[in-house]
């Protein structure tokens, strides 16, 4: 009989895939990529046309080993690596690694492993794709001439162990222009005035909220502008105007995408995107299942396509169907609005199996896989059922010359919200008397006034900014994780509180980026080259046109920072501060969560301290010098230098003046000073230096 050889890329899916075969077939796993660009050099010939130089990765030999023997046994060889850029290059390289050109090889691949889908797959084997082979190539060549060229500037210029990134530099310059944006914000003043009307013949009173005039809606921007308008309806007549009354229907999310399961998981799960990926890839490897074995439960999750298969969506539709009755399937699927950016290639992420309800696999999974289980299982069914309806009610009330308007909304029909209905998506309900009308009679019992200030941009957290890179069309889907990772683990962002925050570090390096690589770190360039990228894969655009056009600029920018970037470099500042063991002058260091105070004897005196900025401003509360921290996880504030005896604290830089008008200290946002107190809430213009 003859012996067939399927090699994957992870051991788990050994186990799940060997099941569905026959005892002809072997499954060997290649522990994902075997051959790269070495670590300690560029690893790319420059006088070869821009050839890249792979070796095999440290620790792969055994691997290898195995698998060549493995491949002698074998009359034929099925490569079932990912089905994705990075999967096609992992076979392409494995071709060459375990020398099968002169074997009998067949790339195969299956977008969940399923016994149908793996079975499948084997009727319809291929070659290896070079477009997808090719346009992993042109990344990984792009990314490491960056990497490569640019890292070893900002060793020179900040700290040894910096690094930089095509996709990476954008994200940190992506969240330092929202740092910017909130440090600048200066907030504005504005009030809500209420109506509470008491409607003759019902119990329950109306609260009407001011709109504005018949001209249009106006915004009250200050006390003495609802003192305007109070003293206006005093004593006025309110009378309804029109009662609206309709329908209104929320429709159904689509189903996740790699970006669109990292953003909810994070919001409402409180996943970090890493985490997301870890649990996902073991719920598409397999997940020994009590009573069933070990099963693949959702489909491939890295994919940036909402494309559902026609067997998918007939056995959804059947099911929902049955369990929630005819009224709950969905006449019209949501569509996505096309964008050229998406690749087709996969479907978006679904379970394998409809059937296997969270409840049911819940007792095989651990916590963190099944709630996310769960979520992509309700995501899915949602994305198949009808519509949300609402009864809206829209009532105009007039008085004197000013508007108030009344909105209610009443479900009326659930559709997919009776499965797919998170938290920051629920409806505020108002009921209002079905017998309103224009005749009804109203009386006001009191106006209610708040006042209000505009609140700053929100800064990042790693679900809004997978959001904006999605939508920049910078990176692709498998590449957000191990982008945002990079920067927390290089401590250029910090996470407190699900927010990402600029570290000092990080304004650093991005400075650097900014005046030297302008280009490299410009969200439009990157996207390009996403799209560039797309049409190698396509077949249209030779890989090594873009690597040539790329690299003179490249080469040229290093070059001019190397002799501009000079005087950027950090030198050992001297302080006043003595080192209490040897009495030398201490020096400012920086390391990986910023600067420290150090002795320059080092290493015959290692005597470290804390470095406290004084920004020549005195504590509001005990007088003493106020210096720049930072929290334990590197995020700057203004503090008292006698911290903790006094617990003063500013994430605002405090100003040398107090404020005129009520005496408290004022802070710094662009080009304003601001009261620290809200209430007085008053605002100076910054005195030009």
């Amino acid at each position: 009989m003859a012996k067939y050889l399927v090699i994957v890329e992870s051991p788990a899916k050994v186990k799940t895939i060997k099941k569905f075969l026959g005892k002809n077939y072997e499954v060997a796993a290649s522990n994902g990529h075997v051959r790269d660009l070495p670590k300690s050099q560029m690893g790319i010939d420059f006088d070869n046309d821009f050839e890249p130089k792979y070796i095999t990765i440290r620790g792969k030999g055994d691997v290898l080993a195995n698998l060549r023997k493995e491949v002698k046994k074998a009359d034929k060889v099925y490569l079932a690596t990912d089905p994705d850029r990075e999967g096609e290059a992992i076979s392409w390289h494995l071709c060459h690694a375990l020398k099968l050109e002169e074997k009998d090889i067949q790339r195969i691949t299956f977008n969940e492993i399923t016994k149908n889908a793996v079975k499948a797959s084997l009727k319809a084997p291929r070659k290896i794709n070079m477009g997808l082979v090719d346009a992993q190539q042109a990344r990984r060549v792009l990314d490491r001439m960056v990497g490569y060229q640019i890292s070893p500037l900002l060793w020179a210029k900040v700290k040894r162990g910096l690094s930089a990134g095509r996709v990476q530099s954008v994200a940190l310059r992506i969240v330092c222009d929202r740092e910017k944006e909130i440090d600048a914000f200066i907030p504005e003043e504005y009030w809500t005035l209420d109506a509470h009307l008491s409607v003759a013949g019902e119990k329950k009173p109306l609260v009407a909220r001011f709109h504005g005039d018949e001209k249009g809606k106006i915004t009250i921007r200050s006390q003495e502008e609802l003192d305007k308008i109070v003293k206006a309806i005093e004593g006025a007549e309110y009378k309804i105007e029109s009662v609206k009354r309709g329908e209104r229907t929320k429709k159904a999310p689509l189903p996740f995408t790699t970006s669109t399961l990292q953003q909810e998981a994070s919001k409402h799960l409180n996943f970090a995107t890493q985490k997301t990926m870890r649990l996902a890839q073991q719920l598409y490897e397999g997940i020994d299942i009590k009573g069933s074995g070990t099963i693949g439960l959702i489909t491939y999750l890295r994919t940036d396509s909402v494309r559902v298969s026609e067997e998918a969506a007939a056995t959804a539709d059947a099911y929902i169907g049955e369990v929630y009755g005819k009224e709950y399937v969905s006449e019209e699927v949501t569509a996505k609005k096309s964008n050229n950016k998406i690749q087709d290639a996969h479907e978006a992420i679904r379970p394998t199996d409809i059937t296997l309800t969270p409840s049911k696999v819940k007792g095989s999974l651990s916590r963190d896989l099944f709630r996310l289980y769960q979520l992509i299982w309700n995501r899915f069914v949602a994305s198949r059922m009808a519509s949300a309806v609402y009864e809206t009610t829209s009532v105009k009330i007039n008085a004197a010359e000013y508007v108030f308007n009344v909105s209610a909304s009443k479900m009326k029909f659930a559709g997919f919200m009776s499965v797919y209905s998170l938290e920051d998506e629920k409806e505020e309900t108002v009921v209002l008397a079905g017998s309103l009308s224009e005749a009804s009679q109203l009386t006001c019992d009191k106006l209610d006034s708040k006042q209000h200030f505009t609140q700053p941009p929100a800064h990042y957290t790693e679900a809004s900014l997978v959001k904006v890179l999605e939508e920049l069309g910078v990176g692709r889907p498998s590449t957000y994780a191990p982008t945002i990772s990079t920067l927390i683990g290089r401590h250029y962002l910090l996470k407190e509180n699900k927010n990402l925050h600029v570290t000092e570090l990080g304004e650093a390096v991005n400075s650097i980026m900014e005046d030297a690589f302008p280009v490299i770190v410009d969200d439009k360039f990157t996207a390009n080259m996403e799209s560039l990228l797309d049409s190698v894969e396509e077949g249209t655009v030779d890989w090594k046109v873009i690597v040539r056009n790329f690299y003179p600029d490249l080469k040229e920018a290093v070059e001019k920072a190397e002799k501009e970037l000079e005087k950027f470099k950090i030198e050992d500042e001297v302080t006043d501060t003595i080192c209490e063991v040897c009495g030398r002058n201490m020096v400012i260091k920086y390391g990986p969560h910023g600067r420290f105070l150090a002795c320059p004897g080092f290493p015959e005196c290692r005597h470290t301290m804390p470095y406290f900025e004084k920004i020549g401003v005195a504590c509001p509360t005990c007088s003493k010098d106020i210096v720049i921290k930072k929290t334990k996880k590197g995020r700057k504030y203004f503090g008292c230098i006698d911290n903790p005896t006094c617990e003063f604290m500013s994430w605002q830089k405090p100003y040398t003046e107090n404020c005129p008008k009520c005496g408290s200290y004022m802070v710094e946002k662009g080009n304003k000073i601001l009261c620290a107190d809200t209430k007085c809430g008053n605002v100076m213009e910054r005195p030009k230096k």
